[in-house]
């Protein structure tokens, strides 16, 4: 595995490589043999910077994001983060699901990056690349740390998750709220029982992480939902997408924000291979649907966005406003952090 060239980015036009995140003297890589890690090996690192900026052209708002692990143990079929796993000679497929890369310095880094003279206390997104909290933060405890490192910076932040541990760190959250912004939006695309048990395998069900965010607002944090992805001939129907904003609405979510199944490189070449295991029928309407690109096209699109919104307004939750569901302040220049990470693709 190629440690000490990592970049985020391989080097082009003859451009020198970023400086590694980390040498192979700093990785040690286990196996436990326990139910919840079975088959899973974890690489242990110890990173340089866990402060990475997100590409201008990127269409988030927000600029700065915390990635504590490589690689995700949810296994979602479609899930975008594959491809950097290649940037590891790692497999993008089960490899991805597998091989996890833990950065155990995380909070101790951050917290020396956050009070660095240079940091100009930004708005820091987490859950944007891999979750934060799959199953390896029940054994790693970053988040603790990287909480409480924010918290005493009062450096506003939001995570972005499916997972219920989220739910440990009730206190941290709660007290942080108490110094500084924090976002908290759960991922929901659907309910159907058998798509997620096959499109998303190792996450916790549905209705465990709409428990999430009504256990959220019972202690004065709320939480939107993004609904995503919503999946083209799987969970788009009209009666799916009511039932789900239903249940969303009626675990209290602040707001609803829907998106659509976007397939990049390293993620189309795995959920293809899916759907043509599971739902063989639909391979050529994807590949028509999807031929001009990642994207699902702009009508498609803008019938589900309409179609979510309706259902929102119904039920008493509007949608969120570009920015607001992770009370982000609007970005103003930063100067580089101390010894920054470099950049990521963001969002699931």
């Amino acid at each position: 595995m190629r440690w000490d060239n990592l970049t985020d980015e391989p080097a082009e036009h003859g451009r020198t490589p970023d400086a590694a995140l980390f040498g192979a003297d700093a990785v040690t890589t286990r196996t436990f043999d326990a139910p919840e890690f079975r088959g899973i090996t974890f690489h242990e690192v110890r990173a340089r910077s866990v402060l990475n900026r997100v590409p201008g052209a990127s269409r988030m708002p927000f600029e700065w994001t915390v990635n504590p692990y490589r690689g995700c143990s949810h296994a979602c079929v479609y899930c975008f983060a594959r491809k950097t796993h290649g940037y590891l000679d790692l497999d993008t497929g089960i490899g991805f699901d597998t091989q996890i890369v833990v950065k155990v310095n995380a909070p101790e880094v951050l917290r020396r990056q956050l009070g660095s003279g240079r940091w100009r206390g930004d708005h820091v997104a987490m859950g944007t690349n891999v979750d934060c909290y799959q199953r390896a933060e029940g054994r790693y405890r970053l988040m603790p740390g990287i909480i409480s490192a924010l918290t005493e910076h009062a450096n506003p932040f939001s995570i972005l998750t499916k997972g219920t541990l989220i739910l440990r760190d009730l206190d941290l959250l709660v007290r942080a709220a108490e110094v500084t912004d924090v976002g908290i939006s759960v991922s929901v695309g659907f309910l159907d029982a058998g798509l997620w048990r096959t499109v998303e395998p190792g996450t916790p069900a549905p209705e465990r992480r709409l428990d999430v965010v009504r256990v959220l607002g019972e202690h004065g944090i709320g939480c939107g939902v993004l609904m995503a992805p919503v999946i083209p001939f799987l969970s788009d129907g009209p009666e799916q997408l009511r039932a789900t904003v239903e249940a969303i609405a009626a675990a209290g979510a602040t707001s609803v924000t829907p998106l659509v199944l976007h397939l990049r490189p390293g993620a189309r070449e795995w959920f293809m291979a899916w759907l043509a295991e599971h739902h063989p029928d639909l391979v050529r309407r994807y590949e028509r649907m999807y031929a001009g690109g990642s994207y699902a096209p702009t009508w498609y699109q803008r019938r589900i966005t309409r179609q979510v919104h309706e259902r929102a307004r119904e039920y008493g939750i509007g949608p969120t406003r570009a920015g607001t569901a992770r009370r982000i302040r609007p970005a103003g220049p930063a100067p580089v952090p101390e010894a920054a990470e470099p950049t990521q693709l963001t969002l699931m």
